[in-house]
């Protein structure tokens, strides 16, 4: 039955049992857990929702109104509240229907509204493509998340719903929904810890994508040999027989994985079905901690254990706050069976997750709890998106982020930060603060000093070591894998660069200005505001910054603004580099503007020049570069440059090295430029025979005279028979 009042009043709707649709009677027997006037509520919030979407049908042809209820079916199976059961009922009520936000307000108050905004996509705001419409909505639904984390378990549940009534969408629809489930919702159901609900969702999900893998793979499971099935029960036997001789209360549950965990393990370990033969398993349910590890020693004494399988994640929790011990026995018949030991409180986070918080009263409120972990992953992740650009780069980084399997790292004060696979020391230095990681210089993992790239493994112990002199530096984007490290490096990045290019950009123009005999001081205001209101530049700044970038050529904007000055007589273009003191001077440290040319890789002391490129910058070359002679073609490009008497960091040079070609020799020449205090970057043979190799070596000095002592210091071996500079 329809109400046939579609408009929100205070009244209760009154509707018989006896006119209850099955669906709604199936929902209420999942929300039995509830008192009689919570579920009132519920009834009267489907009542108003099915008369907002009368006349809606899905595309399978049922009511509209089937959907949302099914939804908070989902979610009633899961235990939670009320205000959540109402708010999945009425998710889609803002988007579809005539109902508003202050509607749902003044009827089921401001939290119910809010749960429902949170979920809502953003389908009425005009986006460039689905892609970027999916995105922002994304990055939506997390800021909701932030403010209440019920709105990710609608969405969840909203997710679920849609893939277990996929069949009635288009092949396209449905290959598209299936792969954002796996990339996105999946993952994040993971990492809240519902596996229940991931696991359902993966399945769905493999099957959409990929039916006829699905079906292959599940009749295997079905049809699996008699001799491994009977294996098993003997083995569950053999078990639940040793733990009642212990005395141990427990729950011995064997367990068969799904398709989609088998088809991943046989793609990423590049295996067959029949070497993935830890299909089965067993998960032991106990009453206490205690009891998790009295049980460990009854099953290694009744199977040995795999060396090198068993991860204790009680003491070290994952970071959705999932606990267990997991083993792997050596079975009867030499087939691994992989056992999981838990408490029931474990075992219930371990399904539900962060949901178990609302179905679950004891304990669970920890530090290491889900819902903890819950919310300082998704502050974590507010922080980022603040930060980034666009909402595809702010997906692009919690994809990232949604790793499957974390590094478990200690702080010096012995705290736990849990950090994605092949995690690295700067990794680590952005988890424990923006600053510490923007400062980092190098790290000590486990007491021994290693550089940032490192990558790190569970159980060490990192320490960072900052300088309050250092900066991110572009190189750091090759090798950090958390979406944290890389928008904040991105971010300091950006903001170092447009410092820099403003700066460069005044001088350039003051330069351009000089030479027509005016300054940017003597412009008329009104002048500049129209040149930049015309070019649609927001602020003086921006069109500085765009000059330093060679978007804009300094003497075109020169005349541009010096046209009309009254007395003053037009200049004339600059043609060739004026004299040195009419050079722009640098210090090596505007990197965001300036590049050093690999043609002739240029260190301080060597005459230059610089050469203006659109979208680059500056250019600099050495004067006796031999593409110079083309530049001198563009004279408008041509930019007269120095070196400032402070130059500052670490500069590319490449050395020309010929050496006796016998064992031990290229040691010996990378030690001599490593006691010269020198990085090398790369080394490649150029010349190779039975008596002589030439090569080439990339490496970094701080300016001209740091090269010469590095080239006196390889002159000096035997095995060397010349060096010179490329």
């Amino acid at each position: 039955m329809t109400p046939a009042e579609p408009a929100l009043k205070s009244d209760p709707v009154r509707v018989d049992d006896a006119d209850l649709p099955d669906y709604v009677r199936e929902f209420e027997q999942s929300a039995a857990y509830l008192p009689q006037e919570q579920r009132q509520l519920l009834r009267r919030a489907w009542a108003i929702g099915a008369a907002a979407h009368a006349g809606q049908t899905r595309k399978s042809g049922e009511p509209y109104i089937t959907h949302p209820v099914a939804v908070a079916k989902v979610l009633a199976d899961q235990g939670l509240d009320v205000e959540t059961l109402i708010a999945a009922i009425l998710h889609d009520t803002i988007e579809d229907t005539p109902l508003t936000r202050e509607g749902l307000a003044s009827e089921f108050g401001q939290t119910v509204a809010e749960l429902v905004d949170g979920v809502t996509k953003l389908d009425k705001l005009q986006f460039r493509d689905r892609q970027e419409a999916a995105a922002e909505s994304f990055r939506k639904m997390l800021l909701a998340m932030a403010r209440d984390l019920r709105v990710i378990l609608i969405k969840l549940a909203d997710r679920l719903h849609n893939m277990r009534t996929l069949g009635a969408q288009s092949l396209e629809a449905r290959e598209r929904i299936a792969r954002e489930t796996l990339e996105i919702y999946a993952p994040i159901a993971q990492r809240l810890g519902m596996n229940l609900i991931k696991a359902e969702l993966q399945d769905l999900g493999f099957q959409a994508l990929h039916p006829w893998r699905h079906a292959v793979i599940e009749k295997r499971i079905r049809t699996q040999p008699v001799v491994r099935r009977e294996s098993l029960v003997q083995i569950e036997a053999h078990l639940a027989q040793r733990l009642t001789k212990e005395k141990l209360p427990h729950r011995l549950i064997s367990r068969v994985k799904s398709p989609w965990s088998i088809y991943t393990k046989m793609r990423n370990e590049h295996k067959s079905f029949n070497q993935v033969m830890d299909v089965f398993g067993f998960r032991v349910v106990v009453r206490s901690v205690p009891d998790c590890y009295h049980a460990l020693g009854v099953v290694h004494a009744a199977y040995k254990p795999l060396d090198a399988r068993f991860r204790d994640f009680i003491a070290i929790p994952k970071a959705n706050g999932y606990q267990s011990l997991h083993t792997v026995l050596f079975g009867p018949y030499g087939s691994p069976v992989e056992v999981q030991i838990r408490t029931e409180e474990m075992d219930l986070i371990a399904e539900r997750g962060i949901a178990a918080h609302w179905s679950y009263k004891h304990g669970g409120e920890g530090p290491n709890s889900a819902q903890s972990r819950a919310h300082s992953w998704i502050a974590s992740l507010v922080e980022s998106q603040r930060s980034t650009g666009s909402s595809l780069e702010f997906l692009e980084n919690v994809k990232v982020d949604l790793f499957p399997d974390e590094v478990y790292l200690f702080t010096p004060k012995g705290d736990i930060l849990s950090l994605p696979r092949n995690a690295t020391a700067l990794d680590f230095a952005y988890a424990v603060h923006t600053d510490v990681g923007n400062r980092a210089v190098a790290a000590r993992v486990d007491g021994k000093l290693v550089p940032l790239r490192t990558k790190l493994a569970s159980g060490q112990r990192v320490e960072i070591i900052t300088a309050k002199s250092s900066t991110p530096k572009p190189q750091w984007l090759e090798f950090v894998v958390s979406g944290k490290a890389r928008t904040s490096i991105r971010q300091q990045l950006k903001q170092l660069e447009h410092e820099d290019a403003v700066q460069l950009g005044h001088r350039m123009l003051d330069r351009a200005l000089e030479a027509l005999e005016t300054s940017l001081d003597r412009v008329p205001a009104l002048r500049l505001e129209g040149y930049l209101g015309e070019n649609r530049y927001p602020r003086l700044e921006a069109l500085l910054a765009d000059i330093a970038l060679g978007n804009r050529m300094p003497n075109q904007v020169a005349l541009a603004l010096a046209r009309e000055t009254p007395g003053k007589p037009r200049g004339r273009a600059i043609d060739r580099p004026r004299p040195t003191e009419d050079k722009i001077l640098i210090t090596g440290a505007e990197r965001g503007v300036i590049s050093f040319a690999n043609c002739c890789l240029p260190l301080p002391g060597d005459e230059i020049m610089g050469y203006h490129t659109a979208g680059k910058g500056i250019v600099v070359h050495r004067l006796d570069c031999p593409n110079v002679a083309d530049y001198r073609k563009s004279p408008d490009r041509w930019v007269p440059i120095g070196w400032d008497r402070q130059v500052s960091g670490d500069f590319s040079a490449a050395l020309r090295i010929e050496v006796d070609n016998r064992p031990g020799a290229l040691a010996q020449v990378a030690a001599a430029i490593a006691e010269a205090e020198s990085n090398i970057d790369r080394v490649e043979y150029l010349e190779r025979d039975a008596n002589v190799a030439v090569m080439r070596f990339s490496i970094e000095v701080g300016d001209r005279r740091h090269l010469a002592d590095v080239m006196r210091k390889v002159r000096r071996l035997a095995v060397v028979l010349g060096v010179s500079r490329m």
